[in-house]
């Protein structure tokens, strides 16, 4: 058979430029002929699919989040997508992982409790309320999307993270069951708490969603004590009280899982 000599190919084979049907295109072969490449540019991965994802959920909220809209954001199809995540609950378990994953890179979070569990405990609550904070309208997934392993409670979502906390604890004198009575009152603690506070800032979380701050149901005729304290129940004390309930916190856990002998 007499070579094409256009593409020094076959005559009648494929040609090389044509899409091979069961072939998933590459972010590459989606560009057309003369424009720049995104992989000159930035190349995609699972890692940038994630982040990005993360910043749209953060810009835009959570409903706004499809495939076709994080291609775009990306500059590729969405079919490029799958590649990498192969669905959109696949894409949230990703954000998932990359938020709690935050926590590797926040020099303020030890991993032994080099100045005793107190202290341990209290950098890793700061450490997890920066990162809900700093993506309220995220962190909510954390609660919902369900964890790979049924006995991971949120927020501390990670098997890595929750063997930290508990060696952590067990390093310190606790025993089995006192480590896991305090990894269970510090993970209610914090999800109830941080919940609560992206709500105020954006988060979906359900039924705390359909509270108006600006005008309550109802008006507040009716209500003259409400009224008159207003400006003080809507002052923002998220941070003095998330440090006084950690605080009490820590004092239960001495108290009544380790019956006051403070190890």
């Amino acid at each position: 058979m007499a070579a094409d000599p256009d593409d020094g190919g076959p005559t009648g084979a494929q040609r090389s430029d044509e899409p091979d049907p069961g072939h998933l295109p590459d972010v590459d072969e989606l560009v057309v002929d003369g424009q720049e490449r995104p992989s000159d540019r930035v190349p995609l991965s699972r890692e940038r699919i994630l982040s990005t994802a993360l910043h749209s959920i953060d810009e835009e909220g959570l409903a706004a989040l499809t495939m076709r809209r994080l291609g775009a954001r990306l500059g590729v199809e969405a079919m490029s997508l799958y590649r990498y995540v192969p669905g959109r609950e696949a894409l949230l378990d990703g954000v998932v992982d990359a938020l709690v994953g935050e926590l590797d890179h926040d020099a303020d979070v030890l991993r032994s409790p080099e100045h005793g569990w107190q202290d341990f405990l209290q950098r890793m609550a700061h450490g997890v309320r920066r990162m809900a904070i700093a993506h309220p309208k995220a962190f909510p997934l954390i609660a919902s999307t369900p964890p790979e392993a049924p006995w991971l409670r949120p927020p501390l979502r990670s098997i890595s993270w929750v063997e930290t906390f508990l060696s952590g604890l067990v390093q310190q004198g606790f025993s089995d069951e006192e480590a896991v009575a305090a990894y269970r009152a510090f993970t209610s603690f914090l999800l109830g708490n941080l919940l609560l506070e992206v709500s105020q800032r954006g988060g979906a979380v359900g039924p705390l969603d359909l509270v108006d701050e600006e005008e309550p149901v109802g008006g507040l005729d009716d209500a003259p004590i409400v009224r008159r304290l207003a400006r003080r129940l809507g002052e923002d004390r998220a941070l003095q009280e998330f440090e006084e309930s950690l605080e009490s916190l820590i004092d239960r856990i001495s108290a009544q899982v380790l019956g006051g002998s403070g190890a």
